[in-house]
């Protein structure tokens, strides 16, 4: 995994999420935030978790050099969410997205490492346009990433999903003129 970018920001390490970072993602995709917003990725178990890594986050870990990212607080090295860059079925493009711990929210961590993230999408991954999508009553995620700059474009489906997504763009232009 050394191979791969850990990004950094003055209070977050940012680093390529791997099967020790399974008790997080567990927890992660087990809180009712992450069921509402996001969907029940069925990750009952540490041992489910590590599965869910090493199939669905590690081989565009390695196709593509970026994937989900775990955040971890400085000050005492603990794990407190993620963010990430995804290959997501459905989504013409890569789109960005993020998730804490509830007890890490409102700390202003999620703007920080996606705002880092997205940084390192334009000038380490060259990556010429972000997309975000989040659910249409997820107010708190619309305004996060309205923050980083990215524009509402229209709305969206998912495949296996009746739901209607809004769908947001930024390109590398725009991002360098909001820096």
């Amino acid at each position: 995994m050394n191979d791969y970018k850990t990004l950094e920001t003055d209070r977050l390490l940012i680093k390529p999420t791997t099967t020790n970072d399974a008790d997080l993602v567990y927890k992660l995709f087990n809180t009712p935030h992450w069921i509402r917003y996001i969907g029940d990725r069925k990750v009952k178990s540490i041992k489910a978790a590590v599965a869910y890594i090493e199939n669905s986050m590690l081989p565009q870990l390695k196709e593509l050099g970026y994937s989900n990212y775990t955040v971890i607080r400085k000050s005492d090295q603990i794990k407190i969410g993620s963010v990430g860059l995804y290959d997501r079925e459905g989504v013409e493009g890569i789109d960005i997205g993020f998730a804490f711990l509830p007890e890490y929210g409102k700390k202003g961590y999620a703007f920080e490492a996606s705002k880092r993230l997205l940084q390192a999408a334009f000038e380490d991954f060259k990556l010429k346009e972000i997309k975000a999508i989040t659910k249409k009553d997820n107010i708190s995620s619309q305004k996060l990433i309205e923050k980083l700059g990215l524009k509402l474009e229209g709305t969206t489906g998912l495949p296996n999903e009746t739901a209607e997504w809004l769908l947001y763009k930024i390109e590398i232009t725009a991002f360098s003129i909001a820096k």
